[in-house]
């Protein structure tokens, strides 16, 4: 199972900072570093996250995610196409897929993932999305797609949107922004953490 609070952060510092508030589940989302940087990061992750009795996803680095002995690999849909799935599935790590339409959702479902993502459900300003908004009700609609599979609802969300994603469905309720933007980012994940329990 996954926890319903799913915090997306894209360096290992906030860890150090974010776990000791009760963080159970953590993507670690690391862009525009050096693979050996990653490698680090990870590394990093991965005893911070032990330590604190959470479960690290790891964003894309599929190879490093095995190295390490992660709990979870999350792939895009690009990242479907260079991935090795077989060896991912070895090594007994289980994996999420992002997905934003019906033929996403259909790729996503055959290489059989431990769990789906749907984003975005609101706007979101993390980056430029040609897709549009989801909404709620398509939340509840890739929920009765999927089950039992669990679903992740990202994109837009905040504590109180967290809730009305998980009343629509979803079995976990993402953030990256509205925490890592927070003027308070320990204050807010807490809020999170309340919001999602």
């Amino acid at each position: 199972m996954l926890d319903r609070f799913y915090l997306i952060v894209d360096d290992v510092h906030w860890l150090e900072r974010l776990l000791p508030w009760g963080v159970k589940l953590v993507q670690l989302r690391v862009k525009d570093r050096s693979e050996d940087e990653v490698r680090q990061q990870v590394r990093r992750a991965r005893l911070l996250c032990k330590a604190a009795g959470a479960q690290l996803i790891v964003n894309d680095y599929w190879q490093i995610a095995i190295d390490e002995d992660c709990d979870f690999i999350h792939l895009g849909q690009g990242d479907l196409d260079d991935a090795d799935l077989p060896a991912i599935a070895r090594a007994g790590i289980r994996l999420g897929v992002s997905t934003h339409d019906d033929a996403e959702l259909d790729r996503a479902l055959a290489v059989k993932p431990d769990y789906v993502a749907l984003g975005p459900v609101f706007p979101t300003i993390l980056k430029k999305m040609p897709w549009a908004p989801q909404g709620l009700d398509k939340v509840a609609e890739w929920k009765r797609r999927i089950a039992p599979l669990p679903l992740v609802a990202i994109g837009g969300l905040t504590p109180e949107r967290a809730r009305a994603v998980l009343e629509a469905g979803a079995d976990s309720a993402a953030v990256v922004t509205d925490i890592l933007l927070n003027p308070n980012p320990e204050e807010r994940t807490r809020e999170w953490i309340a919001a999602t329990r």
